[in-house]
């Protein structure tokens, strides 16, 4: 059923809308702040459209201030995977890609694929999500710096300069760590998630609170498959005839942070985990690379944390291999 829908195209600096109704579009331009948010929202009273159902792509931090914005403002949010939204584009054979087009593209497909819609965080997922990354960004200079210290360096001055920044990032981490964890524990809610995945063999204290802080709500899926298509680890296939046979690849498209919070502790998992040592037994006996594997792992841990946050009861191999029968 046709309704009347705003499509946002995010970038880091503006939001171009476009208003849809009946055939026609309305279309504007705002700067991505505050002072564009209220301006959108002014405009949208102008047009009159109360009950306009927002949707936009999950752009990660540039579409998260005007999302939480407009529902405080009482509109009716959806934030829709890029994916969705660039298939629909091409079903519709769309020619050309602009921002305003993209608007379009964006308004046309909430009005007439009404996607599920979103709700805030809390202010303690929040809180998480932004320690979370903060974590992301800090891990990723202390690699930086120790590559810097094993790349054949021969000035002292430098090499110590560099093993002061990687002791202060390594305390800066330290600290990250501990705030996640009294963060959780202050929670009841949090702290219960927290309690339940870490129940699963591979899943540690940081990656548990990653994970809540990427999925903050696992009752948005339906199913482990569905969390699973929202990392970007559900595997393609590619048979066609009887000639075209070539390896499955994972999709990739989703959530790149979710992707990477996965990795490490599916190669933990792959050692200590009996449902992934099955898996990997079995994978490996069909001449799977072991890039496939540890793909599979990486899906089958997502599947387990899944099984034992919705139905809220700890990890159990012998429950948990009859409930989840996938591979």
């Amino acid at each position: 059923m046709l309704t009347m829908s705003l499509g946002i195209d995010i970038s880091k600096d503006k939001l171009d809308v476009a208003l849809y109704q009946t055939g026609r579009y309305k279309t504007g331009s705002f700067s991505n702040d505050k002072d564009g948010w209220r301006r959108l929202a002014k405009w949208l009273k102008k047009q009159k459209a109360k009950g306009v159902h927002v949707c936009l792509e999950a752009t990660g931090r540039y579409g998260e201030g005007v999302a939480m914005y407009l529902d405080k403002c009482g509109y009716a949010v959806s934030v829709v995977n890029p994916a969705r939204i660039k298939a629909y584009g091409q079903s519709q054979l769309q020619r050309n890609k602009t921002d305003q087009q993209d608007a379009k593209v964006i308004a046309h497909f909430c009005a007439t694929q009404n996607p599920s819609l979103w709700a805030p965080p809390s202010p303690e997922v929040q809180e998480l999500q932004a320690l979370s990354r903060r974590l992301e960004t800090l891990k990723a200079d202390r690699t930086r710096e120790l590559n810097r210290q094993q790349s054949g360096l021969t000035s002292e001055t430098v090499l110590t300069n560099i093993a002061a920044h990687i002791a202060f990032l390594n305390d800066q981490i330290a600290e990250i760590e501990q705030q996640m964890r009294d963060l959780i524990d202050q929670d009841p809610d949090l702290g219960q998630q927290h309690e339940l995945l870490t129940s699963i063999p591979g899943i540690g204290d940081i990656t548990a609170a990653n994970f809540m802080a990427e999925v903050p709500d696992v009752t948005r899926f339906e199913s482990a498959g569905q969390l699973a298509a929202y990392a970007g680890l559900s595997p393609r296939k590619h048979h066609s005839g009887s000639s075209i046979h070539r390896p499955g690849r994972l999709v990739k498209i989703g959530n790149r942070r979710f992707r990477a919070v996965m990795y490490m502790p599916a190669l933990s998992a792959m050692r200590h985990n009996p449902i992934v040592q099955a898996l990997v037994a079995r994978l490996t006996a069909k001449g799977k690379s072991r890039m496939t594997i540890v793909g599979a792992a990486m899906r089958k841990l997502v599947h387990l944390a899944f099984g034992v946050l919705k139905h809220r009861r700890p990890f159990d191999p012998n429950y948990l291999v009859n409930l989840q029968g996938t591979t």
